[in-house]
């Protein structure tokens, strides 16, 4: 069973929440977001799933009120990246670096209270390490001849 919250998109391009039964604003989309909640916002005109277009529309807003997430150099290489023979590799590689970075800032959030140099510092380790292994894979994935393998450390006691 999906269990998805559906939202329809009416041809009067107004959303419509089934689970609450009542019309939303982009606004309440957002707040899902906000809340991880899993959501599929359907077109009633065709039944096509249109949620990336639902978020996009939310980034639009975001990025056009107060302080822009994205540079216009940002934007113009992820365009770059459009149709090219990279794009879906370099799609895996920013969605495994927002998880991974989402991932460490629960850590981080979890962990400051302890120690928070020793938190810092335990996190940049692990960081440089697993930015270390995406770029080798990138790299490999694109078809680059690595030179000498870096070597991986033992995390087992000496």
């Amino acid at each position: 069973m999906n269990s998805d919250r559906i939202i329809k998109k009416y041809p009067n391009r107004r959303l419509y929440d089934t689970e609450v039964s009542r019309y939303i604003t982009l606004a309440d989309v957002r707040n899902l977001v906000m809340d991880c909640t899993s959501f599929k916002v359907v077109d009633t005109a065709n039944e096509s799933d249109i949620t990336r277009s639902i978020l996009l529309q939310i980034m639009l807003e975001e990025e056009t009120g107060g302080e822009p997430l994205f540079s216009a150099s940002m934007l113009a290489q992820i365009i770059r990246f459009y149709g090219g023979t990279l794009q879906g590799m370099f799609a895996r590689y920013l969605e495994s670096s927002l998880d991974l970075f989402a991932k460490q800032q629960q850590d981080m959030t979890k962990t400051l209270g302890d120690n928070p140099f020793e938190a810092m510092t335990r996190m940049t380790q692990k960081n440089v390490e697993i930015w270390a292994d995406m770029q080798e894979e990138f790299m490999r994935a694109a078809g680059f001849q690595l030179g000498g393998e870096r070597k991986k450390q033992d995390k087992g006691p000496v």
